[in-house]
């Protein structure tokens, strides 16, 4: 009993004693050293901002056309006599050849009888020309015998009123005169009516002349010359077939100097092309009178570069030019028709590598507008609009006005103030990101260089201008 009291008594100074060391133990320890920490410093790439020659660069689709289309009717009916042998689907054929040829006998009669008649027509003029002369000469006699009538009128007269001859006499040289003046007067009515009997000679001459004319056209319009140098598309007829008029077409041929390609372009993209275009004050440009049109697009000076799509060859870029604009937008694709020119398409032709531009080929247009600075910015270093600037190795974030972007690059409006040349832009991943964290700045080089490359157009160059 005594030792287990004792056990109750001492328990409870061990315990105040264990806490008393410990606390002691606490007192006397020497205070915990803290280190200051701050974020840590990032590395990133930097360029450095400034105004690059740049080009907008816009992609359009659509399908070789012949900018020149023939399709051929016969004029005149008749059976076909002649068709040259080359005249076949796909055969090239020179300018000015007689590629078809319908009978022409009929026509060659038409002509014949129309020569005759105006030879007819003329002959009479001619004769009455010679009559008119000869009543002219004869009008000239009838008048001097009526002057020589009236003097001796005048003397017999006078021998009457002294009575030296009968009254007969005289009678007889009066009525002498008055058949004198009565022949005088009917050869002056009848030089009159040379002028209408000429005038209608004449204008039988006209209409004989017209008949030639339009038999000699007639006649013409028998042989088919092609008006170009043309390729042969299809043919409908056979010799020795009868044609109508207008009954349909005999064949169809193309133009080989030029085609087209009627491109579809998205508004969106065809807007960075024209900026800038604007010849007021204000920028606006005047398209009320259609001269205007051909000035605008000249003034564009737009390059087009035209590639079989799916083909990066060097050797199949042809060189375009801009020739109209669609007169409307496609209002559910929202795109607007470009009619790009391409000249001389079947030249410097490489078998198997640089093929004819042939109708229908899908091919792709990249459109050029002239070079002007810009500041550009890669698409990378735009964050929500809004770009992360390395600025005394602190990052600055901030908002961006974008004029358009194209691509992988983004142009900034010259309005806007928040970026400035000389202005270090990130262009890496910074994650996580926060306003006035430390970064280590490393200069790419490189890519600024392949920036300025891509700013300016640089692509695959076209082998007209490589030649």
């Amino acid at each position: 009993m005594k030792k287990l009291l004792k056990s109750f008594i001492f328990l409870p100074l061990i315990v105040i004693g264990a806490i008393a060391f410990v606390v002691f133990q606490v007192k006397s320890k020497a205070p915990i050293a803290h280190e200051e920490t701050g974020y840590p410093v990032t590395a990133v790439e930097v360029i450095t901002v400034k105004k690059l020659p740049f080009r907008a660069r816009a992609m359009a689709f659509g399908h070789i056309e012949p900018a020149v289309t023939l399709k051929v009717k016969s004029e005149v009916s008749g059976k076909i006599s002649y068709i040259h042998p080359d005249l076949k689907k796909g055969a090239s054929i020179k300018k000015d050849t007689v590629v078809l040829r319908i009978e022409p006998t009929t026509f060659n009669i038409s002509l014949s009888q129309s020569k005759a008649g105006l030879a007819g027509s003329q002959s009479s003029l001619a004769q009455l020309e010679t009559e008119e002369k000869s009543t002219q000469r004869a009008l000239t006699i009838a008048q001097n015998n009526l002057n020589i009538g009236l003097k001796e009128e005048k003397r017999i007269e006078s021998l009457w009123d002294k009575r030296l001859i009968a009254r007969s006499v005289l009678d007889k040289e009066v009525q002498k005169v008055l058949s004198l003046r009565q022949q005088v007067q009917d050869i002056q009515g009848k030089l009159s009516s040379y002028s209408s009997r000429k005038a209608a000679t004449r204008a039988q001459i006209k209409q004989s002349e017209s008949l030639v004319d339009k038999s000699q056209d007639t006649l013409g319009r028998t042989e088919i010359r092609l008006p170009f140098d043309a390729r042969i598309g299809t043919v409908f007829v056979a010799e020795g077939e009868f044609t109508a008029v207008g009954s349909g077409n005999l064949f169809e041929a193309s133009g080989v100097e030029a085609v087209e390609i009627n491109a579809q372009l998205s508004s969106k993209q065809f807007r960075p092309l024209v900026s800038g275009l604007g010849g007021n004050h204000n920028g606006s440009i005047n398209l009320n009178s259609p001269e205007s049109l051909p000035a605008i697009l000249s003034k564009m000076n737009l390059e087009a570069r035209v590639r079989l799509v799916g083909d990066l060859s060097r050797e199949t870029v042809w060189e375009g030019t801009l020739l109209r604009l669609g007169e409307s937008i496609d209002p559910i694709r929202d795109t607007l028709g470009l009619v790009i020119g391409i000249d001389k398409p079947y030249e410097r032709v490489i078998p198997g590598k640089r093929p004819p531009l042939l109708k229908g080929m899908y091919v792709s247009v990249e459109l050029f507008s002239p070079e002007k600075p810009a500041m550009v910015l890669p698409r990378k270093a735009v964050h929500q609009d809004r770009v992360y600037i390395a600025m005394d190795n602190t990052l600055v974030i901030r908002p961006i006005r974008i004029l358009f972007s194209q691509g992988n690059l983004v142009v900034i409006s010259e309005e806007d103030e928040s970026i400035k040349e000389g202005d270090k832009i990130i262009i890496s991943d910074v994650i996580p990101v926060m306003d006035g964290m430390p970064v280590k700045t490393i200069a790419a080089n490189d890519f600024e260089k392949a920036l300025a490359r891509k700013a300016s157009g640089f692509t695959i160059s076209v082998s007209s201008k490589n030649e």
